[in-house]
C-alpha cells in the first residue's frame, strides 16, 4: 500500500529530477569568441567571430525563426569600432509542437562581425563584449530564453 507521504516524496523527487534535467539542457550550449588571430593593426579592420556549439538533441531558434512564438537568437555587440553582426542562415524544420516550419540553428553556428581600429587609436588592446540571447529547444519542448555574455580582446599593433 502506498501512503500519502510516500507519494508526496515521489512527486517531489520527480519534480527535482525534471528541474535538474531542464537546467542541464538549457545551459548545454557553449560559446567562444575571438577577434582575428588575437591581433589587430591600427588603421585596419579585423574579423571577429562568436561560435555557439549546440549539443545533439537540441536546437536553438535562428535569428529569423519564422514563428511568432519562437524567440529569435540575437547578438548585441558593444565596443569601439564594432560593425553589425552577420547572422547565418538557419535550417527549416517541422516539430510536433508547431503547425508550421521553424528556422533553427543546430550543431556549430558562427556569428561574424568586424572591428575597425582607427589609425589614431592609442590603446594596446581592443575589447568587444557580446550578449547572446537564445532559446534552446528539443523536438518536443522549448525552454525559457537565456542570455550569455562573451568578452573578446585583441592586441593592437
Amino acid at each position: 500500500m502506498i501512503t500519502m507521504r510516500t507519494l508526496t516524496k515521489a512527486i517531489l523527487l520527480l519534480s527535482l529530477l525534471s528541474a535538474v534535467g531542464i537546467g542541464t539542457q538549457t545551459s548545454a550550449q557553449t560559446f567562444t569568441g575571438s577577434i582575428a588571430n588575437g591581433t589587430v593593426a591600427r588603421g585596419r579592420s579585423a574579423r571577429g567571430t562568436i561560435v555557439m556549439s549546440i549539443p545533439a538533441g537540441l536546437h536553438v531558434n535562428s535569428n529569423r525563426p519564422s514563428s511568432q512564438y519562437a524567440i529569435a537568437t540575437t547578438v548585441k555587440l558593444t565596443g569601439a569600432g564594432v560593425g553589425a553582426v552577420s547572422y547565418p542562415r538557419g535550417r527549416n524544420k517541422k516539430f510536433q509542437f508547431s503547425e508550421s516550419l521553424i528556422n533553427v540553428y543546430e550543431g556549430r553556428v558562427a556569428f561574424g562581425f568586424t572591428v575597425k581600429v582607427p589609425t589614431s587609436y592609442r590603446g594596446r588592446s581592443v575589447r568587444v563584449r557580446a550578449t547572446v540571447r537564445y532559446q534552446a529547444c528539443t523536438d518536443e519542448v522549448c525552454y525559457p530564453p537565456k542570455t550569455r555574455d562573451i568578452t573578446m580582446t585583441a592586441r593592437v599593433q
